[in-house]
Order: structure tokens, then sequence, then C-alpha cells
């Protein structure tokens, strides 16, 4: 058994979005993980594979074999025709697993009509050897999103662990962990603090370097066993858009990308040296 070690679009946030002057494309992305070496690449919440034609996926896939990166795939929802695209798009891309969440937008289902969704889409993933990993997030308390997981008890539905998430919903993330560290089928990988607001009036939470902040990473390693239980690490960040007084070059779209860069070679320096 093993565990890949991968990185998210979500580790390329600002470097793919419209507030830098040349956005890195997907393909620039993947090509960039790959040079840090690492063995897998989730394009997660990534907008264009939603209506990707065929060929466009089997570019994709032709990219990440030439590559040696393994792929996995992030949307929104549980729609059954929505999860029907994404494992549509998962065979096409040879990913085996599919993380999604909960809800989506305005669609907030409750636990009775996202079990029934969720057994009514299950059945082809099963058939195909994908799996569908629903995300903890403050939207949907733990217990609630464990028991539809356990309620459905599908060998193809499991838990996407990320315990900073639901701090904003009053949950401690070593509470999050234990809960959901039988279902874990992937691991969100980043860390996160509190700051005080200007003025000391209330707080801001957010991304920080990996082993400064309120995430416990060898805690939750060792809860779920990741290498022991084939669970892929996914590293991403909550990095916050760079006031220009952070770097010298004096441009925030240029110290936010060097940034997010270096958070980049951090945690994944920062996860190796925590498997010696």
């Amino acid at each position: 058994m093993t565990s890949l070690l991968g990185l998210s679009t979500y580790a390329y946030f600002w470097r793919m979005s419209d507030r830098v002057p040349s956005p890195m494309s997907l393909d620039d992305a993947m090509r960039d993980a790959a040079a840090h070496g690492v063995d897998l690449f989730q394009i997660c919440d990534h907008l264009p594979l939603d209506t990707a034609s065929d060929e466009r996926l089997a570019a994709i896939r032709s990219l990440a074999g030439e590559l040696g990166l393994v792929l996995e795939v992030g949307t929104r929802g549980t729609a059954p025709d929505h999860l029907a695209r994404y494992l549509h798009i998962a065979v096409a891309l040879g990913a085996t697993l599919v993380r999604s969440m909960w809800s989506s937008g305005d669609d907030l289902p409750s636990g009775d009509e996202t079990e029934r969704r969720l057994r009514a889409a299950l059945p082809a993933y099963e058939a195909a050897g994908v799996t569908l990993a629903l995300e903890t997030y403050e939207v949907v308390p733990t217990a609630d999103l464990v028991a539809v997981v356990t309620a459905v008890a599908s060998p193809s539905l499991g838990i996407c662990l990320d315990p900073a998430n639901t701090v904003a919903n009053l949950e401690h993330p070593s509470d999050v962990v234990a809960a959901c560290a039988p279902h874990t089928r992937n691991w969100h990988v980043k860390d996160a603090d509190f700051t005080r607001s200007p003025g000391w009036v209330g707080f801001q939470y957010t991304g920080v370097p990996i082993g400064t902040g309120r995430i416990d990473h060898v805690a939750v390693r060792d809860a779920i066993d990741p290498h022991g239980r084939d669970i892929n690490r996914v590293i991403e960040f909550w990095l916050p858009w760079q006031d220009a007084t952070v770097g010298a070059d004096g441009d925030p779209a240029q110290t936010t990308t060097r940034v997010e860069a270096a958070w980049t070679e951090h945690t994944i320096e920062y996860t190796r040296s925590k498997e010696s």
C-alpha cells in the first residue's frame, strides 16, 4: 500500500486567477507540479472541466501521462446527473477519485435527500472502480456527513478530510479527524490560523505556512494512516492576497504569486520531512 503526495489546483489559486497579468493554464500548473516531483495532481473546482470535450479530456490525460502524474478531480454538489458527468470525466482522465461536497451554491439538500442522491449515483461509481469522497466543511456538520456516509455504506463512498474547513462551524479539528478517520479516502493538506482584525475587532481565519497554524499535521497523519490505507495527500492553500507592502517589489500580484510558489516548496518539503 502507498499514499501519493500531490498538488491541487487550489495550490495555484492565485497563479491561475485573472488577478495576475499572465495566469497559468491548467497545463502550466500540471507541468509545474511535475517539476516539483509530486506524483498526483487534483483538478479541483476547475469550471472548464464541467464542459470539457472528450478530446480535451484526452489531451489532459495524455499530458499527465507524459509528466508521470496521477489525476484526481473535484467538484461540488450531489445531484445525480452532475455526479454522473464527473464520473465520465474521471474515467476519461484515468482518475479513480472524485472529490465533491454536500452542497453546491443554493442547492443544500437535507440528509435524506443527500442519501437518496448518493444511492442513485453510486452504483455507476462502484462499477467503474471510482471513489466519491465528500469533503468536510463548515456548511454541513461533520456528524451529519459521517451519518450519511455510514448509512449509504458503499465501498465507493468516503470522506475527503479537511479539518481546517470545519473550524468555521465551531468544530475542533481533532474532533473532526476522530469522527472522519474510519471513512477518510482523501486528505487535503494545509494549515490555518487566527489573527486579530485591525483595531482588535474580531478575528480573521486564513491560511498560514504549514506547521505554523492550528492544524496538527502529524496527529492527522497518525489518525488516518495514509500509507497503510492508500489515502492520497493533496496539498492546497488558503493564501490571502498579499498587500504591496508585504514584498519589496511593491506589486501585489507579483508578491502573491511569489509567496504562493514559496508555500508550494515549503509544504512539499514539510510533508516529506514528517514521513522520515
